[in-house]
This record gives C-alpha cells, structure tokens and sequence, in this order.
C-alpha cells in the first residue's frame, strides 16, 4: 500500500438522501476517500453533486462485494466498510470480517431483520413485545388476527421505512391488506417472492426510540406519526419531553433487547411504544437511525454519530462526542413535508426561505423536479425535510413546524395508479 494514498473508506449501498450523504461527507472529514458500492449510481443524486467514487456492481452477491472491496484494500488500502440501508447493513458487516475489518456480527444482525425471528428472541429473553405470529397466506392471517384479537397491525416480516405497515380493525381489513401484502411480495430487484408476514396485536400508546452507540444511550426521541391505518413518521423530537424515570425505562429496555440479539456493536436504533403496562419494544434496527434523526441529535446534544459510526467501522478513535458531548442547543425537531397528492414534481420552492427561518438547521427537499410522486404510506411520501433547534420541545417544534411549511412541492401530470399500491 502507498502510504501517501488516502485510504477508502466503503458505502454498501446505503441512503439515497438525508444522512446517505451526511456518512460520505464524515468519512471526507476523517480523512477517508468514501466510494459507493452500488447496482445503479443514479439512484443518488449526491454522489455526482459531491464527486462521490462509485463501483457498480451486482450488491445482492456477497463474494462480489467482497471482491470489490478486496481490490479497493490492495490499492489505496480499505478503511472500513459500513451501510446506512436497512437492506444491506448484514452484508456489509459480512464483508468487512472477511476482510479482517471491524464489523459487528452480521449473523446477528440478519436475524435482527427477520422480524419473527427477532420477536421470538425478545420474548425468550423476557423482553416486552406484543402478541404476534408470522404467516404465509392470507387465510392463516385472518386466523392469527383472531387468535390475537382486532386491532391488529399487519407488516411484511422484512422491511423497513414503515412500508406495507398498516392497522387492521376487523377481520375485513384484514384480509384485504393480508392479500395486498402477499401480491406485492417482491426482492431487492423486483422479482416476485414467498411472502411472510407479522400479524400482531396492536399496542395503544406514545412511540419512541432510543439511539445507541457500544451499548450505551445516547438519547430518547419522541416519535409523531400519520393518523392510524397507516404508521408514516412525519417528525421526531429530541430528547422525548419525559421526566428521568421514563426514560431511564426506555433506556434500559433497548439495551436489554440488543443483549437478547447479541447486538450493542456500533449504532442501534431501537422503536418502543409506552403502553400503559410499560415499555413494548415494536422494533430493535441494528443500524443507525434515518429520517434525519442523526442530525438532529447532534444539533440538540452535540453528539456526532454519523461520525461515530464511520470511526468504529474504520478503526479509529471513536469520537469525544458519542461520551462527551459537545454543546448541542439542548432541543431539536425534525418536521417532514408529506406529500397531499400524487403526479410529476413539476417545482420545488421555499427551501432558501426555510434554510433561512429561525433555528433552522437544515432544510433540505427529497423531491425532484421530474419525479413521480405517489401515495404509498411510507417513507417515501416524505417530500422534504426540516431540523430545527430550540431553547424547549415546544420551541424547537414550531421552528420546524414553521420552516416545513414554506416548503413547496409543485405537482402535474397525476400518475398512473399502480397495483398493489394501496389502490392508489
């Protein structure tokens, strides 16, 4: 290896916005020359706008990825490699032991995507999780909804992003959804597959999730989502408005859910309701948080872990602020713009105005002129992005708030509805 030549530092695929871009630009700050391993670089408009080092390459293969990064490693020499895609975060880790590099175990992170092996692992464990069962037909998930008792929520045992989530009130909606789940069952490529998928008792009360780092808690967040069926997160507050008992609670249950995984290596980011019997884990993501939510937890607490993710996969001194913060506003919000309507982003407005409101942090759209909107109850119906920062929770909020709304998404041309998109 040429010691004058920067090392790379790899992406397996990862966001194609948000903090996909923010992990590239920390690996630049460490001194690291980020490349992106991908099946279609045009999928991330960044990389171009950032002279990001792209590889194409088919990502689904394992000793591809491993071949790849196994050429990159005997020229400039390989720092690390890592993933912020829920899909490709197990590969990743894969990869980097084989190559000797640090990495968590991507075993456990594998079944931690699993969600009903997951599940089963919690509740072997002791830890609270609601009633459950995974399915393979549509008939065994109006039996198991019965068994468990309506509401029921019905979401695909792999996936993420609340993508085919949604509430099923009786045992009509369940079958229907139970049939739109099975027939848009697809890969990473498109293709038709076997389908399971998690039928489980509904559970009443707030949301939230605990970030963590090593086995430690960074913070608590606050979790606003869309009105039930269907569970889209339009924001997050940070840290959750929760006196010190409850959220030393949700604290202490995260880190006894990634024990019962054999997790607590790098970034977790665990989803929790507060019901009224307590703490019950919805969700345990062996990665860091999305939905902007690194950024605002830096920007409230000072705490780097876009950063830290990129120095623990790299070997290096993990960053003062993961246990010490530095000074941070103390209150931050993420608001997102959700899409009303469905058709061709015809112009995007209001984001210099946005940037420019008080507290403002970041304001950013997700949305492109030229692209196709549709409704899909997702994350994907976020069009744009706004983080704030504030003296309190209230403050931070309508910083946000505010900012999010001067924010304009301009739509023609409406689009095609497509099956199995939710009659949309």
């Amino acid at each position: 290896m040429n010691g004058t030549a920067v090392r790379w530092f790899a992406f397996l695929e990862s966001n194609t916005t948000g903090t996909g871009r923010e992990f590239c630009a920390r690996a630049r700050a460490r001194g690291l020359r980020p490349v992106l391993l991908t099946r279609d670089a045009a999928r991330y408009p960044y990389v171009t706008e950032d002279a990001v080092d792209t590889l194409e390459l088919d990502t689904s293969d394992l000793d591809a990825v491993v071949s790849a990064c196994r050429g990159l490693a005997e020229g400039a020499g390989l720092a690390g490699i890592t993933s912020s895609s829920e899909y490709f975060v197990a590969d990743a880790a894969r990869a980097a032991a084989r190559l000797g590099l640090p990495a968590a175990d991507g075993d456990a992170i594998a079944r931690c995507r699993s969600k009903d092996l997951q599940r089963a692992a919690l509740a072997a464990h002791g830890v609270p999780v609601p009633a459950w069962t995974a399915v393979s037909d549509v008939a065994a998930a109006v039996r198991a909804a019965d068994a468990v008792g309506h509401p029921v929520v019905l979401k695909p045992v792999s996936g993420s992003g609340s993508s085919g989530v949604r509430l099923c009130r009786d045992r009509a909606e369940t079958e229907e959804w139970a049939r739109v789940l099975f027939e848009r069952a697809t890969d990473e490529r498109g293709n038709a597959v076997p389908a399971r998928v998690l039928v489980e008792a509904a559970v009443d009360g707030p949301e939230f999730s605990v970030e963590t780092f090593d086995g430690d808690v960074v913070t608590v967040v606050a979790k606003h989502t869309a009105p039930a069926p269907h569970f889209v997160e339009t924001g997050h507050d940070i840290p959750a408005p929760l006196d010190a008992g409850a959220s030393a609670e949700l604290g202490d249950t995260a880190l006894a859910a990634l024990k019962a995984l054999g997790l607590g290596w790098g970034a977790a980011h665990t989803e929790i309701r507060r019901s009224a019997d307590g703490p019950v884990v919805i969700e345990v993501n062996p990665r860091l948080a999305g939905g902007m939510i690194p950024v605002a937890v830096r920007a409230a607490t000072g705490t780097d872990l876009v950063d830290a993710v990129i120095a623990r996969a790299a070997g290096l001194d993990t960053p003062p602020g993961v246990s010490v913060p530095e000074a941070g506003a103390g209150h931050a919000a993420v608001r997102f713009v959700i899409a009303a309507g469905e058709g061709r982003v015809k112009a995007v407005t209001g984001i210099r105005e946005a940037g420019a409101a008080p507290g403002v942090v970041v304001a950013v759209p997700t949305a492109v002129v030229g692209r196709q909107v549709r409704i899909t109850h997702s994350f994907q119906d976020r069009l744009g992005c706004v983080v704030a920062t504030g003296s309190g929770t209230a403050q931070a909020a309508t910083r946000a708030e505010q900012a999010a709304g001067l924010i304009g998404i301009e739509l023609e041309e409406p689009a095609t509805p497509e099956k199995g998109n939710g009659g949309r």
